[in-house]
């Protein structure tokens, strides 16, 4: 594995494939740094499905350099952060001869479907992955001239939503349309019930658990907030989100539901008048520190039952799931990374 390889070539020692009843987690590590902290630095080197393929401008697989960016499938989330961290201790060990830290590295393949037996590993790897702090660059920078000291991860929920109504697609509305439900319309009603328009979740007990940001942490977020530079990247003519909080609060602490993709009937080219048996929407939430990914999934369960229309099933699908992280402000990790 090309991962094993660059750890192994830059001067990481004990570099192993820990074989796992999914992907291999990589390992290796340089403990030379006798009296001094130990550093576990986390990556992943599975990424992203590449679809839809037909959107991208280049072969996925064969990397292409425009303007100093390189595009292919993956470069940015993770491999691009693992590469970096494996040449970041390769680079210092080649001049200097020695690390200023103890590190370890553990890279995983999993990552991107809910990093299914990373916690078995880990638990039966306590002694092997012990350290004093964990390095996690599977994140973000403010801008190409603005690094980001991240000191915290929101967590996940994901559910895929089913609708069912008539035991097949109807064939045509002309016969049927106004006699049954149409199992789109319920999908439709059903997930507009889950927002306001102020931009909150309106499921109930929801927020319960988030806890207020610091004072230092909303001057910080809103200082940092540079909305028309982000309607210019997305080209957009506004943005959109939870009332209350600058764009940079929104998408780093606050708590979130989005719709990631909505689908049922006939979808081809062209017109077909059918009135769909089956509707679908698949769900994913953003959660920050105190929030549970196990609770917050039945709590939007129950929201769904409680308005579900007339004239269709539903069933819920609970899926990927990761808890939020959060580290206190004054830590001497951060104060060094400042």
């Amino acid at each position: 594995m090309l991962a094993a390889a660059d750890l192994k070539n830059g001067g990481i020692e004990n570099v192993r494939l820990f074989e796992t009843k999914g992907h291999p987690v990589v390992y290796g590590d340089w403990l030379k740094a006798e009296n001094k902290p130990t550093v576990l630095v986390y990556g992943h080197y599975d990424v992203q499905p590449v679809d839809p393929i037909d959107k991208w401008e280049n072969d996925p697989f064969n990397p292409v350099v425009k303007d100093n960016i390189i595009y292919a499938r993956g470069a940015s989330d993770d491999k691009g952060q693992v590469f970096m961290l494996a040449k970041m201790a390769e680079s210092i060990l080649k001049v200097k001869g020695d690390l200023p830290v103890n590190i370890k590295f553990c890279f995983e393949g999993e990552e991107e479907i809910g990093s299914a037996h990373l916690d078995s590993f880990v638990d039966e790897h306590l002694d092997l992955l012990s350290a004093d702090v964990l390095l996690v660059s599977d994140t973000t920078m403010v801008g190409e001239d603005q690094p980001a000291v991240c000191y915290g991860l929101r967590g996940l929920c994901g559910l895929q939503v089913e609708l069912r109504g008539p035991k097949s697609d109807l064939l045509h509305s002309g016969i049927y349309g106004g006699a049954v439900q149409n199992t789109l319309h319920a999908l439709v009603e059903l997930l507009a019930t889950l927002h306001n328009d102020k931009g909150q979740v309106t499921v109930d007990e929801f927020y319960d658990c988030v806890q207020p940001l610091a004072d230092e942490e909303k001057a910080t977020c809103k200082k940092l907030s540079d909305d028309e530079a982000m309607k210019k990247l997305l080209d957009v003519e506004s943005l959109y989100g939870e009332e209350g909080y600058s764009t940079t609060a929104r998408v780093w602490t606050r708590p979130t539901l989005e719709l990631n993709g909505v689908y049922g009937g006939f979808q081809g080219e062209g017109l077909k008048t059918v009135i769909p048996s089956h509707a679908t929407a698949k769900i994913t939430c953003r959660l920050v520190p105190e929030q549970n990914p196990k609770e917050i999934g039945q709590l939007i369960k129950k929201h769904l039952e409680t308005h579900l229309p007339v004239g269709v099933k539903l069933k819920v699908t609970l899926m990927d799931q990761a808890k939020p992280f959060v580290m206190p402000l004054d830590h001497p990790t951060l104060k060094a990374a400042r």
